[in-house]
């Protein structure tokens, strides 16, 4: 079995790939054919946790195993560790080890590239990033990738926090521009990536516009305020995982009802004349779907 590290598993994962990998594993997992358990979480150390996340389908299965520590800031370490090991599903034999914090920043950025396709009428000429953490990275190399030709706008919790972060990144992606607390008005997609505990974009639904909300992972977290929720309609990566993560979708109290499933955009397009909200909560079945990208990149080195 092969272990790739952070920059190995990135090499192995394009971005295009990964979104057209994702949109198979989206409609296998509304069809049931992918399994994909509710997470495990273990408590780990002081205020630590383990988190154990498999997923199967009938090519190979995969499991992450991820250790949170935030008390690692205080040592200088990362605050996340991971490990994605990837199976065969007719034998069991591994095939490889991926970097799990790699795979799962790209991964989750290509869900948000999924969704521009699916629930904007034309690619996105202008896109802002609220947030200037791994995620926001993460998105503005998808988007370099992918939307070369938009402006990408990124807005940090202070100016000189979204100035730093456009710097750092420079020359990643020719669009990118720090904007300070006044937000461009002509975006047709805001990607929130905060960890934020109450709404930090709550602006009335507007047709034409995308808004996807990729940070609030906990119910006490909250991105997305109420009033863009009540004229949006409604789509979540997995609505499952959401009713328990979705801290925006949770506090607005939004009746689930309305909120439909990835898989079901895809096969069956959604109307584009009306706004939409897309909620990102993340789910194993995307990380096998990264996997399957990783091989294939594996399978096509080893027959050169």
């Amino acid at each position: 079995m092969r272990a790739f590290d952070r920059e190995q598993t990135a090499a192995l994962l394009d971005f295009a790939e990964l979104v057209s990998a994702l949109a198979q594993a989206a409609q296998e997992l509304e069809a049931g054919a992918i399994a994909c358990p509710e997470r495990l979480v273990v408590p780990m150390g002081a205020g630590g946790v383990l988190l154990s996340m498999p997923a199967a389908a009938a090519d190979i299965a995969i499991h992450k195993l991820v250790t949170v520590q935030p008390a690692n800031r205080q040592r200088q370490l990362p605050t996340i560790h991971g490990l994605v090991t990837a199976c065969d599903a007719a034998t069991g034999r591994p095939l490889c080890l991926l970097d799990g914090p790699e795979l799962t920043a790209r991964r989750t950025a290509a869900v948000s590239m999924l969704a521009l396709r699916t629930l904007l009428a034309a690619p996105p000429g202008a896109v802002l990033l609220i947030g200037t953490g791994v995620q926001a990275a993460s998105h503005v190399l998808a988007l370099a990738a992918l939307h070369p030709q938009a402006t990408v706008w990124v807005q940090g919790r202070a100016p000189a926090a979204a100035e730093a972060f456009c710097h750092a990144l420079r020359g990643r992606h020719p669009g990118l521009r720090a904007c300070g607390a006044q937000r461009p008005d002509q975006v047709d997609a805001v990607i929130t990536l905060t960890t934020s505990q109450r709404a930090i974009y709550d602006e009335p639904a507007r047709p034409g516009r995308l808004v996807i909300g990729v940070g609030a992972f906990k119910p006490e977290m909250a991105e997305i305020g109420a009033a863009t929720l009540a004229g949006s309609g409604l789509i979540a990566d997995d609505p499952k995982g959401a009713r328990h993560e979705a801290g925006d979708l949770l506090q607005a109290g939004v009746d689930w009802g309305r909120v439909g499933s990835l898989g079901q955009a895809l096969r069956q397009p959604p109307d584009l004349e009306r706004p939409w909200v897309f909620k990102s909560v993340g789910s194993a079945a995307w990380d096998l779907a990264a996997a399957r990208v990783a091989l294939r990149r594996l399978g096509a080195a080893l027959a050169r």
